[in-house]
């Protein structure tokens, strides 16, 4: 059954649905003593992980237990945060009979769905420096993914996905949309934008993506659409080009270490200090310092941004420009330490969200309530990227003319390669094939 299910999952192009989309086939591959899902949907006005708990728990649970066996994990945990309590209320009730899987409730903080962190909350146990949670024999997953494992089972492929669209919108909510859906539309379907002049960030409000053009499509990966004023903080923030960045940390950053305080990384003893980055940035240091490898420890999870720095500057971005100037010179990560030595004060140092939110200029959308709603759905045209996910991109399997129907595999990935198998989302002709494949329906 576990090579069977590997292979049901790989032909439905499962990836990670709440991260960088890493191939579950992949994942499942492997042998853990511990599996666990991600409920944790720690950044705000996000809501499909705790909606799909609440209204699909069966099929939840069935994909997590189709992960333990193909794993062979003999533990299984789905961690949600206390706060969401139809969704605990609904997954209570159906492992009240389940003898190897257990609930762990998380407290209201940031971020707590990293996956270092959650290891360590829950196991107690550190991930390595530079490593993955399979190093230690666990394999941690996000709630989407685990439903999408169950539908594998039924011959369904991923070719849909639910998706948050909120902020400075009339009609927050979450809907299923066909992978490829123009952005633009599905702001439409949330009754569109209250302000008039507007940006738009894919992703959640910390470590989500400014959109540049609303014609983008839903991609696998994409967990919320959050509609903002153009004038907002987080729209300056994101918006704001490198050069810009360090030009006014080099004016502006003080020295508090405030960014190093509260990195979630840091507390976990690894050897990251945004601070002394920072420092050496501002002070022209060589880019092969020493200081200056922590980078490759980075999540970028934006806790340094946007609740240590006293001063509105960047350090996440900052980070990520040194980590990608590393790479760039051929070095790779040098920290491999496996005993790390928790920080003493990381459980009073943690970001309550309440807080970040404030923080952030969002308890104006913060208590709107984003429903599953499943409206009549009239897509004309998808585009669907052929690299959804990391590694290769799929090779297309239809040429321009060809009529396909839902479920169709449009891209494959070779055997023994790293990547994820594409399907058409809707029924119509295929009209572009390039990085993407659109197709469009006219009916």
């Amino acid at each position: 059954m576990s090579t069977d299910l590997v292979e049901m999952v790989r032909k439905a192009g499962i990836i990670g649905a709440g991260g960088a989309g890493f191939p579950t086939h992949v994942k499942i591959s492997a042998r853990v003593n511990t599996y666990i899902a991600n409920g944790a949907e720690c950044e705000p006005l996000l809501s499909v992980d705790q909606q799909l708990m609440a209204l699909f728990p069966e099929k939840v649970i069935e994909g997590l237990k189709l992960g333990m066996k193909a794993t062979g994990a003999k533990k299984g945990v789905i961690a949600i945060k206390k706060k969401f309590s139809p969704s605990v209320n609904a997954i209570k009730k159906v492992i009240s009979e389940e003898k190897n899987i257990e609930l762990f409730l998380l407290e209201d903080y940031y971020p707590a769905g990293d996956e270092f962190v959650l290891v360590q909350d829950i196991l107690q146990k550190s991930v390595p420096e530079g490593g993955i949670p399979l190093d230690i024999g666990v394999v941690v997953n996000n709630i989407g993914t685990l439903v999408h494992m169950a539908e594998a089972t039924e011959g369904k492929p991923v070719i849909s996905r639910y998706v948050t669209i909120s902020g400075a919108v009339k009609k927050p909510q979450t809907i299923n949309f066909p992978i490829g859906t123009p952005i633009e539309t599905a702001i439409k379907l949330a009754g569109g934008p209250t302000v008039d002049s507007y940006k738009v960030i894919v992703g959640g409000p910390i470590m989500g993506e400014l959109l540049p053009d609303l014609r983008s499509p839903i991609v696998k990966t994409t967990s919320g659409i959050i509609v903002l004023p153009a004038d907002h903080f987080l729209i300056s923030m994101k918006s704001q080009m490198m050069p810009r960045k360090v030009v006014i940390s080099n004016a502006a950053c003080i020295k508090c270490e405030l960014c190093t305080v509260v990195c979630p990384r840091h507390l976990l003893g690894h050897n990251l200090y945004p601070d002394r980055i920072m420092r050496v940035v501002s002070f022209g240091g060589e880019v092969k310092n020493s200081d200056l490898t922590g980078s490759f420890l980075c999540v970028f999870c934006g806790a340094c941004t946007y609740y240590g720095c006293p001063m509105g500057l960047d350090p996440a971005k900052i980070v990520w420009e040194i980590k990608n100037q590393l790479i760039t010179e051929g070095m790779k990560n040098p920290h491999r330490r496996k005993e790390l030595e928790i920080h003493p004060e990381r459980g009073i140092r943690r970001l309550p969200t309440k807080r970040l939110v404030s923080r952030l200029g969002l308890t104006d959308y913060d208590h709107l309530k984003s429903p599953i709603t499943t409206p009549t759905l009239k897509i004309n045209y998808v585009r669907i990227p052929l690299k959804q996910h990391i590694g290769i991109q799929a090779i297309p399997t239809v040429k321009i003319g060809d009529k396909v129907s839902e479920g169709d595999v449009i891209g494959r990935i070779p055997e023994d390669s790293l990547g994820a198998m594409v399907h058409a989302s809707i029924d119509g002709t295929i009209t572009k094939i390039q990085d993407e494949i659109i197709i469009e329906n006219k009916n």
